[in-house]
């Protein structure tokens, strides 16, 4: 593939990218559902900085992102058939697979849990930085914890600029929200947190699978369960029927009602869950330049389609309307 034309990534800037997470540094790259910040996944001490510059819980496990089934072998101690039914019809793609883990995996990685969250990105820029570096990589979102994670490389150089020793600038993701997180560690598959693919297509290939209910205590089995996360600066309200708050200068994202008082400016967002998802994230952060008061969010659904997005955006609310 011709990095160069279709993503103005060079082979040169990969395996200078790669070179350098041998070497413990961190790189942020793109995947197709946010960008990552990465780190060689067996080195204690690179993943330990990841927690710092972020600004991460010790509590919220990171996940490892893979290139081939030889690294997947190097971080599973054990792959279900049900992870490799759920691999061979999803990967490379937006779903994250919680299996147990061998012992090279560093305990700061998996938040001291004896399981660990694995995929394999489809984005190509990171699936050949992974590659080239021959490492799996652990990699959280390229942000401050609980802030809106980045989806262009701009995001990154805004949200953590100095911080971060290399950014791979592969363009904008295009999925637009975090994976779905599955785990397979016991019993019936638990889906942790909801994303891109829903619980319909899993279902398909595997059977029923559950829902993670409430927030856990002590280390959580997956990132994404804090109940603030994915958070604008400027407070962010959940709304119905157009009842938009009533006090100061606001921006309102529309799918349907139009909003029932004054506001300063009206974003009109996709009416389907895949291309809001892949708009929601870039719409936010610009918005949060803009001085706004309040953004009123016109909340989208219902329908299984729309499962990922209104978990982001109860997550990143002030309150719900």
């Amino acid at each position: 593939m011709n990095f160069q034309e279709q993503f103005g990534v060079s082979q040169d800037e990969i395996r200078q990218a790669a070179e350098l997470l041998r070497a413990g540094k961190l790189v942020a790259f793109p995947t197709e559902t946010v960008y990552g910040l990465g780190a060689n996944a067996l080195d204690p001490e690179a993943v330990a900085r990841v927690f710092e510059v972020k600004g991460r819980p010790s509590t919220s496990p990171v996940i490892v992102h893979v290139s081939n089934r030889e690294m997947i072998r190097r971080v599973a101690s054990s792959w279900p058939d049900k992870a490799r039914l759920l691999a061979e019809r999803f990967w490379p793609g937006p779903l994250t697979l919680v299996v147990p883990k061998t012992i090279a995996i560093p305990d700061i990685v998996t938040a001291g849990l004896a399981t660990v969250g694995i995929r394999m990105p489809a984005h190509p820029v990171g699936l050949a930085l992974i590659e080239a570096a021959q490492v799996p990589v652990a990699a959280p979102s390229a942000n401050r914890f609980s802030q809106v994670s980045p989806t262009t490389a701009e995001h990154v150089r805004r949200g953590l600029g100095h911080r971060v020793d290399y950014i791979l600038d592969g363009g904008p993701c295009q999925v637009g929200i975090e994976s779905a997180v599955l785990s397979l560690a016991a019993g019936v598959p638990e889906l942790l947190r909801p994303g891109g693919i829903s619980r319909q297509q899993f279902e398909e290939v595997i059977g029923a699978i559950a829902r993670a209910g409430h927030e856990p205590s002590g280390s959580h089995p997956s990132p994404g369960m804090h109940p603030r996360h994915y958070s604008p600066r400027t407070p962010l309200y959940l709304v119905h029927d157009g009842q938009v708050p009533l006090y100061g200068s606001g921006v309102y994202l529309q799918i349907g009602s139009p909003p029932l008082a004054s506001v300063r400016e009206v974003v009109l967002m996709p009416n389907g869950a895949d291309e809001y998802a892949f708009r929601l994230y870039s719409v936010l952060h610009a918005l949060d330049t803009h001085g706004f008061d309040w953004i009123a969010v016109d909340t989208p659904g219902p329908g299984a389609e729309w499962e990922g997005v209104l978990d982001r955006l109860q997550r990143a609310a002030t309150s719900e309307a």
